[in-house]
């Protein structure tokens, strides 16, 4: 008898098949045949892999680490649908041609009576645009060594920070053998949950808790140097998003393809206990400031702060990034990252107004720390986010927190097979760039209206185009 497989079942079978970035970007560049399609595949009449344009060879089954299994289980995953299709109606558990969008407005209320789609709909957004894919603080190129330890003529803050990072690449898996990964992938699962929103009067909190969250999962590539694509899905909504080395773009329903301000950044779902490389080159630069106990356990605190040069590249019009500031808590015990804090404050200043403040601050824990093929990665962990807003005027602030909890399913390291060509941005990239601040939430009668004109004036004259936000 056929077994019903759910999400991830579903997503591994596609991992298998060939989950790719030429596969889910339809609007991409059009391609003859992607080398990631063939990743992971298997022939089911020989011991044969197929590793790209070179066709099939050997299955190199050594050179894959593991964590977790990648046998065939379910079937292919079908593509997501981002939003209500006006021509479109639900046929079991998919979406086809059809008429109306009364059947997706229905499907939707019928799953949760209690809460209109349109607010689950908002909800949503504000889920995925804001912890989906945030990047790192500063750019980093991870071919350049660790600083070597110094003493002489080096600030103590400096010179711990250079021995908590080299124990932590020690107690990570070691230089050598982190040197020796070409690439990497991940999978896992995750749940979103807005809980609380305060303003200066009242507190509201999500009654629901864990029930109202949303459950999704992701699919993340890397690739040397600093190449990235990462594909989130959560509530019938996907984003997406990459990095060519060159530039950082993303993907989301509301906004389409778009390139993100400032320079080229990691992804900062990797810096939670997916990479250690990347995350012992992003605090090179760091300062030990203290010791913190953080659950139970004793941590070394390392302080990064974003350079002016790269704050201004990240600002647009009257938003402006005022700061960043990158917070690495490692266990003096084991030596690993067990906490990662990252906040920046940006001011959006209107004509003749009073400025207004959105404060971000990310807190993630990583747990469950199991060697991959000799590298230490943590396969569970959670976030929560906090949205502070002040300004304009006495007692006008709001405050909304959300949190995320994961788990690692897969990971593989020196993938065969992956190539330049799977990080090739879409096809229908917009030649502007959209602000960070273009993901806050807006009030209901759209105070902070100033910075989307902002953005929309810039995008229209660089395609003629208006992107209309939902305020």
């Amino acid at each position: 008898m056929e077994k019903k497989q759910g999400f991830f079942s579903s997503l591994k079978e596609d991992v298998i098949r060939g989950l790719s970035p030429s596969r889910s970007r339809s609007n991409s560049l059009a391609r003859t045949g992607s080398p990631m399609s063939g990743l992971l595949r298997r022939k089911k009449t020989s011991n044969q892999y197929y590793a790209g344009g070179g066709g099939y060879v050997a299955q190199p089954e050594p050179l894959i680490a593991r964590s977790g299994s990648l046998r065939p289980v379910g079937e292919a995953l079908a593509p997501l649908m981002e939003g209500p299709d006006p021509d479109g109606v639900e046929i079991g558990d998919s979406k086809r041609v059809g008429p109306g969008i009364g059947q997706w407005v229905k499907g939707q209320l019928s799953r949760n009576p209690s809460v209109t789609a349109s607010y689950k709909r908002s909800d949503l957004r504000l889920l995925l645009g804001v912890m989906a894919a945030p990047l790192a603080p500063v750019h980093v190129n991870c071919n350049d060594p660790l600083p070597h330890l110094s003493i002489k003529d080096t600030p103590i803050e400096t010179s711990s920070a250079q021995y908590i990072l080299q124990q932590y690449t020690a107690a990570s898996g070691g230089q050598k053998l982190q040197n020796s990964i070409r690439n990497a992938y991940a999978m896992g699962k995750l749940k979103m949950v807005a809980c609380e929103y305060e303003t200066a009067t009242r507190t509201v909190k999500n009654r629901n808790g864990s029930k109202g969250a949303e459950s999704g999962g992701f699919v993340l590539w890397q690739m040397n140097p600093d190449m990235w694509y990462v594909e989130l899905a959560v509530g019938g909504s996907k984003v997406r998003a990459g990095c060519n080395g060159k530039l950082v773009w993303r993907h989301t329903p509301w906004l389409g393809s778009h390139t993100a301000k400032g320079p080229v950044r990691p992804l900062r779902r990797a810096l939670q206990g997916l990479d250690p490389r990347t995350t012992a080159s992003m605090f090179a630069d760091a300062r030990c400031i203290g010791e913190k106990n953080v659950n139970g356990e004793d941590c070394f605190i390392l302080k990064l702060c974003t350079d002016p040069q790269t704050l201004k590249a990240r600002s647009e019009g009257p938003a402006e990034i005022i700061r960043h500031v990158l917070f690495g808590y490692f266990s003096q015990k084991t030596g690993l990252l067990v906490h990662i804090e990252d906040s920046h404050l940006t001011r959006i200043q209107s004509n003749g107004g009073d400025a207004v403040y959105w404060e971000t601050t990310i807190d993630s824990y990583l747990d469950d720390y199991r060697p991959v093929e000799g590298i230490m990665i943590a396969h569970s962990g959670r976030s929560v986010v906090t949205l502070f807003r002040f300004g304009e005027v006495a007692m006008s602030h709001t405050k909304t927190k959300m949190e995320e909890a994961w788990t690692i399913e897969e990971v593989a390291f020196n993938v065969p097979g992956l190539s330049l060509d799977c990080f090739i941005p879409p096809g229908d990239l917009k030649s502007g760039s959209i602000g960070e601040t273009c993901e806050l939430p807006q009030d209901e009668k759209g105070k902070t209206g100033i910075v989307l004109a902002a953005q929309r004036a810039k995008l229209a004259a660089a395609s003629n185009t208006i992107w209309q936000m939902e305020v």
